[in-house]
């Protein structure tokens, strides 16, 4: 529906951009680039605005003022100070973070708890920035930027597996890497921007080794399960831990700037009043309609009108009007998968069928028409999801009156987003002190989630050993 639409409409403005030679304000040299710069600032704000609407941003006002002010800091003394960037906070546990096209730069909540300080996030935030005024993604192949446009926004949007699957990705890895040299290239400008900003650039090697210690612990989990090692697409996808080529363009940044570097904007103590009460693992913003049904076994959700009460037995679902004269039922089947939905309805409808339509909503595939028999009509449907088909029957007293809504409803099927699924407080980032004689094992063991002391350690820059000192600040878990 929405969704699918959304989709194909930023894979087709991608796919409109037209080759053309520019010079980069950034790299100082001329860039074959795939469009105007008006045209990237259009499909960024095209898929930012869907993020919006969908609610995937971080609810934390404050959070985001402080990401931002950090931001437009950097851009003033980038390459393209006069730019407008749009800085937002992303949430997913994921550790991650990205640009699109146009100024757009995106953090994920999941990140931020395994960053030390203000510098470090300053790090990351540097290093998209030069993505963005590198006009890497306007650099790539048209096809390139399609996939990352659709593959984002559809994992976002949607937190499909399926989706993420589609558009060749898996794990966290929502946007892959501009290649080698274009990620060293916005490494080099991003530690420009921080030394011109008053930031360390050697931060952004302390961002390298808080990233590797989460990916040799992504590689030994995976040796358990068999699963594929996910990976942040930008600062550690492409840099060994001891890259002396990173090493040396980050440690070269001061004596590439002009200008007068301004002092170290950190407030002691600032980033981590910021950071505590920050969620970790999965969201707990409410992420539910009171005018939706929600299946958490089956992870499916579809809209109702306003005011219908619905009623889930052992063989189907009935969402009704408060006075009866009208009822939307679903009945659920082991998918064929020989069958399509199409030959699904047709095969089970009672009647002749009028106004065949396929559907294609949130990833999903399905195909919708009209019964009539005798006097009375219904308005059918058959969508596929996961292994399963599930079969709508729409009857009203006034059926043409009350088909469009009938209709709303069977198009607003869809998974549910991750954030649906959630229930209960969850779990939030918590600074303490370390009493004296603790260890990450003692204090672990207070914590109630798995891996319980690996995650405080990683939290806290003590992986795969070490143990904090009598009077530090560390992270928790509560």
């Amino acid at each position: 529906m929405l969704r699918t639409a959304v989709l194909s409409a930023l894979a087709g403005a991608a796919l409109t951009l037209t080759a053309g030679c520019a010079q980069n304000p950034a790299t100082g040299g001329s860039s074959v680039v795939l469009g105007s710069q008006g045209r990237e600032v259009s499909i960024g704000e095209e898929m930012h605005q869907k993020i919006i609407e969908e609610g995937a941003t971080y609810d934390d006002p404050e959070l985001s003022a402080y990401i931002n002010r950090i931001g437009q800091r950097l851009v003033q003394n980038s390459d393209t100070p006069d730019d407008t960037f749009t800085f937002t906070v992303i949430d997913s546990p994921d550790i991650n973070a990205f640009a699109t096209p146009g100024g757009f730069i995106y953090v994920h909540r999941g990140l931020l708890a395994y960053l030390d300080n203000e510098a470090e996030l300053a790090g990351v935030m540097a290093h998209e920035i030069g993505h963005v005024t590198a006009r890497h993604a306007a650099r790539q192949q048209t096809a390139s930027i399609t996939n990352k446009v659709v593959a984002t926004t559809a994992y976002i949007l949607t937190g499909s597996g399926e989706l993420a699957d589609a558009s060749n990705m898996y794990g966290t890895e929502l946007v892959r890497g501009y290649g080698r040299e274009h990620e060293l290239e916005a490494d080099g400008l991003g530690a420009k921007y921080m030394y011109n900003a008053g930031y360390d650039p050697d931060s952004l090697l302390e961002v390298i080794g808080v990233l590797k210690d989460q990916e040799q612990f992504q590689r030994v989990k995976a040796k358990s399960t068999g699963k594929p090692v996910a990976s942040y697409h930008g600062l550690y996808a492409t840099h060994p831990r001891n890259d002396q080529r990173l090493q040396t363009v980050i440690r070269t940044a001061g004596d590439l700037t002009t200008g007068e570097t301004l002092a170290n904007p950190e407030v002691p103590g600032e980033f981590r009043r910021q950071i505590e009460g920050l969620v970790w693992g999965g969201s707990v913003q409410s992420g539910r309609d009171e005018n939706r049904y929600y299946h958490n076994k089956l992870g499916f959700s579809f809209a109702h009108p306003p005011g219908w009460q619905v009623t889930a037995g052992s063989k189907e679902i009935v969402a009704s009007a408060p006075d009866g004269s009208a009822s939307l039922t679903l009945t659920i089947r082991r998918r064929d998968q020989a069958a399509n939905p199409r030959s699904v309805l047709e095969s089970s409808a009672t009647g002749k069928l009028a106004d065949g339509t396929a559907l294609e909503q949130a990833g999903l595939q399905g195909y919708t028409a009209v019964a009539t028999s005798g006097d009375s009509a219904s308005r059918l449907a058959v969508i596929d999801y996961s292994n399963l088909s599930y079969l709508f029957d729409g009857r009203a007293g006034d059926f043409a009156a009350a088909d469009p809504g009938l209709m709303a409803a069977i198009q607003s099927f869809r998974p549910m987003h991750p954030r649906e699924r959630q229930s209960g407080t969850g779990y939030r980032i918590h600074y303490i002190q370390v009493p004296r004689g603790a260890t990450m094992a003692s204090l672990a063991a207070s914590v109630r989630i798995p891996d319980a002391e690996t995650q405080l350690r990683l939290l806290n820059g003590f992986y795969p050993r070490g143990e904090p000192r009598t009077g530090d600040w560390i992270k928790m878990i509560r």
